[in-house]
């Protein structure tokens, strides 16, 4: 598989503050990446290194298994980095005809970018007319006009309404189906599991993991139990061989698995040690429970 972007041990200092810590990963052609973290891990920095807005301290990337200098291969990326940027009483379409002129590419394609990002009847606009949502989308739009084998965003949906983010991720899901290559730097779980297929989870600029999505939810489960006797009951869970971890939260008993076991199986083994369970359900570990073990935090923020 053809390797779009390659980041090794690559170090950004700010004085005394190490913003990117000898960070290393790659991707794929055809992915969807996701750049997790919680604010100032150093995601935008990282962006920042890449896209050759900020200087590297130590370390190196290459783009396209290195077969194109970073100013050659930057003519196939498009990224938004920063809140959108346009002339307020130009039209939509204006806005993006300069855009054009700037990256030095026809304008064939805005009719069809304004498309995917569904602003095609509000071409003619002027800027100062949309929503936070819609400038969103339009910046979208002008990073696609040069038709980019990646496209990089830094924070996609922040500020957002509930509507606004399902459109971005719908978008985004949209470009991705088309073959391009997403890499999106995001403080939001839910954002990631929905979208990505594959996340970088970063920490005060430490790589803490990076692999498919589906392999890091890919644990065994966990139960949550309810019974009148919790003391008992937490004794009696913390007892099975097949339970790793136990916790306790409102009154709701969370056994984590080590190895398979289905809830009948549970119920069993606690039945005949004299016990009842008014409430069972097996659920499946969320991306953000396993973040917040890899973390070791309480919360994202």
């Amino acid at each position: 598989m053809e390797t779009i972007l390659s980041l090794n041990n690559l170090t950004k200092k700010f004085g005394k503050n190490t913003a990117v810590d000898h960070l290393s990963f790659r991707i794929e052609k055809g992915n969807v990446y996701g750049i997790l973290g919680p604010n100032g891990s150093g995601k935008s920095t990282t962006l920042g290194m890449i896209l050759n807005v900020v200087n590297k301290t130590s370390g190196e990337f290459t783009w396209f298994d290195g077969n194109l200098s970073t100013h050659q291969a930057l003519k196939k990326v498009g990224a938004i980095i920063e809140h959108p940027n346009f002339y307020p009483y130009m039209t939509a379409g204006q806005n993006l005809e300069l855009v054009c002129k700037i990256k030095g590419t026809g304008t064939h394609r805005i009719d069809e970018t304004l498309e995917i990002v569904g602003l095609l009847d509000r071409k003619k606009s002027k800027f100062k007319t949309f929503s936070l949502g819609m400038k969103q989308r339009l910046a979208i739009a002008s990073a696609l006009l040069n038709d980019p084998e990646i496209l990089i965003l830094d924070e996609p949906t922040n500020g957002l309404d509930p509507q606004g983010i399902h459109q971005i991720r719908e978008i985004i899901r949209q470009i991705a189906a088309g073959g391009t290559t997403i890499l999106l730097a995001s403080h939001l779980l839910d954002e990631v599991e929905k979208v990505c297929s594959h996340v970088v989870i970063i920490r005060k600029g430490k790589k803490l993991y990076s692999g498919p999505v589906d392999e890091i939810v890919n644990s065994h489960g966990f139960f949550e139990l309810q019974s009148s006797d919790l003391g008992l009951l937490k004794q009696l869970i913390q007892n099975h061989p097949k339970i790793s971890k136990v916790t306790e939260d409102n009154g709701i008993i969370k056994a984590f698995l080590s190895d398979p076991m289905e809830a009948e199986e549970i119920n069993r083994y606690l039945f005949e040690k004299g016990l009842c369970l008014s409430y069972l359900v097996k659920r499946k570990e969320s991306l953000e429970e396993q973040f917040l073990k890899l973390t070791n935090q309480t919360s994202l923020t």
